[in-house]
């Protein structure tokens, strides 16, 4: 009975401090790209005595800052590190993660998923333990692959992770019948969705919502990185005059016949069969590793229909049309629905 009790506690403490680290990876949301968001939280004698996260592309790792955080370094070898992704084993950037928690001799290292890169995948698991580390894997691992979703999306489904959003009326509809879709939901759903265009690496539209809201496509309601542009004018018909094509931001058209540079817009031409599928494995090669489409309906669907989508967040208002342009037929898991004022968000996901 006793034993049972140590081993209940000691699982509740491992659980209770990768949460934190979980906590602390989100706040990379954004900000990491093309690298996945890490948390890492340094425990002594059962209280925190480092913690840090992975900020931005290029800095330092989250063990790194984890381990720097930490006032006393003596304390190490007698110290757990909760890290939410198995720490690198490779040279990129920065030096291997994993040979800096050997370097300090950390007793013990939680890790809640092992990482999907091919580069790492168990390498830095193998080099810790050989080095006598107990090494303790899979402690909230469904928490910290959802968190990272993107980040496993590219590596195992070889594209990015899609996000798909869109606002409709109560009655049903995404816009009237001459494409005029402002402004359907309310200025704190928008800016929700300002928000969330920090979070994701691309944003893409198609040709219709292109030329008739000529959007800008920042995040101008929201402190954060603007996203990369795409667009998908197949027959090459949209105006150099639009917001895409001036410059402000990194744009990709992608088209059936041109190929090039102009100022900061890249042309892609792609053959007419699997368009969307040349397109994803596109942004894949530019290790664009997560894109939020925001319309029209018509790319909407085509994206359900090749099947090549993994969460939509959409937004019913109280105003109706009556007639117009119809909303997507959403065909997934619905996980979440709240409102925001008097706008109803869905959440739902591919069960695919």
């Amino acid at each position: 009975m006793s034993c049972a009790r140590l081993i209940y506690k000691k699982m509740t403490e491992d659980q209770k401090f990768m949460n934190r680290a979980i906590e602390l990876a989100k706040l990379g949301l954004g900000t990491t790209y093309p690298n996945p968001i890490v948390g890492c939280v340094i425990v002594h004698q059962g209280k925190i005595i480092g913690e840090g996260w992975h900020q931005r592309a290029g800095e330092g790792h989250a063990e790194v800052r984890a381990i720097a955080d930490v006032k006393n370094k003596q304390l190490l070898p007698e110290a757990t590190a909760y890290v939410t992704l198995e720490p690198c084993a490779h040279h990129g950037k920065t030096p291997p993660c994993a040979d800096l928690l050997i370097k300090h001799q950390l007793k013990r290292v939680v890790v809640a998923a092992t990482d999907s890169n091919p580069e790492v995948a168990g390498s830095g698991l193998h080099r810790m333990i050989e080095s006598g580390i107990e090494v303790v894997t899979g402690v909230m691992e469904q928490e910290a692959r959802e968190m990272n979703r993107r980040f496993f999306t590219f590596m195992e489904k070889k594209r990015p992770y899609v996000v798909l959003k869109w606002a409709q009326t109560q009655d049903g509809f995404v816009a009237r019948e001459n494409y005029d879709s402002k402004w359907i939901s309310n200025i704190h759903s928008r800016t929700l969705v300002h928000k969330w265009r920090t979070e994701e690496q691309a944003i893409m539209v198609g040709r219709n919502t292109a030329l008739y809201d000529n959007p800008v496509l920042n995040a101008r309601l929201w402190k954060g990185q603007d996203p990369i542009r795409v667009v998908i004018d197949r027959n090459l018909v949209l105006p150099n005059t639009l917001h895409l094509f001036q410059g402000t931001q990194p744009t990709r058209c992608y088209n059936f016949t041109k190929n090039g540079v102009v100022g900061n817009t890249t042309f892609i031409a792609l053959k007419k069969e699997h368009f969307l599928e040349q397109l994803m494995s596109d942004l894949y090669q530019q290790k664009i590793h997560s894109v939020f489409i925001e319309g029209g309906a018509g790319l909407l669907n085509q994206i359900m229909q090749a099947d090549l989508w993994d969460e939509a967040r959409i937004f019913t208002a109280t105003a109706t049309f009556g007639s117009g342009i119809l909303a997507p037929k959403i065909k997934g898991q619905l996980a979440e629905e709240k409102y925001i004022l008097n706008d109803r968000l869905s959440i739902w996901y591919n069960k695919k």
